[in-house]
């Protein structure tokens, strides 16, 4: 793989030539007071001097709801339709951030590791995920105390650092797929020479050790900390929703007479029917309980089972919090937990 240097007018050029080309594009787009992913309709502008969408990129490939599949009942006999993998066209998502991309590589973990999930693969397969490092940050974002870099290169098909004394960007091609992007979009391209990376990236604060973090919970299950922490805590889910790693889903049964679908879709440990038994038991019956599991599933769980937590240190569940809960404080909170 190769690293290329452009101008800022080549990197337009790119994105232009895509879109005339007709390619499938999902970029942030300004509207309505926020910054979100959106289909890269004619007259969209891609948004800029902005820190981080509302959502995730994580919802271009894991939609919020999906059909799995329908069905049709003809007397004892069921007749089962799936809605098939060659559906899914070619998709580029343009400019998302270092730490959704690897998030990205996080989901996929989750869903090919034990099952390959074949509706998951297959619509991931036809994603090129052409990210952009971050220029700027704010408080919110911690991506380098969980292992992460604002100019990572995990999970990135392309990696593009636009050069802050406004000389360009970096290109930084590395896997097949941008290889083939780049191949047909960046032909005259020069070759990076002497670029220093780290001089234009965003200055993000270490503030916990993630590794501090997991050693305090192996003996933190009863600890008055979850009690202390989910006081104000709503149990409204939106930090799920943001998430760029939470994978939680519900499967829902849309019937209507002999005809029915099966539909996946988000679900979030922080609500209160997440674990509700059909019994009407719940063995998390407290939001104290609930924060507790998702504290546990990010920062103990996944890292025994991936090696490494289960979040990337975007910063989204601290500004969707209705109540302000600040997911960074929590967890140095708990690093220094005694």
């Amino acid at each position: 793989m190769e690293n290329l240097h452009i101008t800022n007018g080549q990197l337009a050029q790119w994105l232009d030539d895509m879109r005339r080309d007709g390619l499938r594009i999902f970029a942030p787009v300004a509207q309505g007071g926020k910054t979100d992913f959106k289909f890269l309709a004619e007259g969209d502008a891609v948004a800029e001097g902005y820190v981080q969408t509302a959502q995730s990129a994580k919802r271009i490939v894991l939609p919020m709801a999906e059909v799995l599949f329908s069905y049709r009942k003809h007397g004892k006999d069921v007749e089962v339709a799936n809605p098939g993998t060659d559906r899914f066209n070619d998709t580029i998502i343009w400019k998302a951030r270092p730490c959704d991309a690897r998030a990205m590589r996080q989901v996929a973990e989750v869903f090919t590791r034990d099952y390959d999930d074949a509706i998951f693969e297959a619509r991931r397969s036809h994603t090129t995920i052409v990210a952009f490092s971050c220029n700027t940050c704010d408080d919110c974002c911690f991506c380098t105390s969980v292992g992460g870099s604002p100019g990572g290169t995990e999970g990135s098909d392309i990696l593009v650092t636009t050069l802050t004394d406004g000389g360009g960007a970096l290109v930084e091609v590395l896997t097949p797929k941008g290889e083939g992007l780049a191949a047909k979009y960046l032909a005259g391209a020069a070759r990076a020479d002497g670029i220093d990376k780290q001089a234009h990236l965003a200055d993000v604060r270490v503030l916990f050790s993630a590794d501090e973090v997991r050693a305090k919970l192996d003996g933190a299950f009863d600890s008055p900390v979850w009690q202390e922490q989910s006081e104000r805590c709503l149990g409204c889910g939106a930090c799920a929703f943001v998430c760029p790693v939470c994978t939680c889903f519900d499967i829902q049964e849309d019937a209507h007479g002999a005809r029915g679908r099966r539909i996946r879709c988000w679900d979030s440990c922080g609500f209160s029917m997440f674990t509700q038994h059909t019994s009407g038991h719940n063995p998390r019956p407290t939001q104290a309980a609930r924060w507790r599991q998702r504290i546990l599933h990010k920062f103990s769980y996944i890292p025994e089972k991936l090696g490494e937590a289960g979040c990337t240190g975007c910063g989204r569940c601290s500004r969707a919090c209705p109540v302000d809960m600040n997911i960074s404080e929590h967890l140095k909170a708990i690093a220094g937990h005694e």
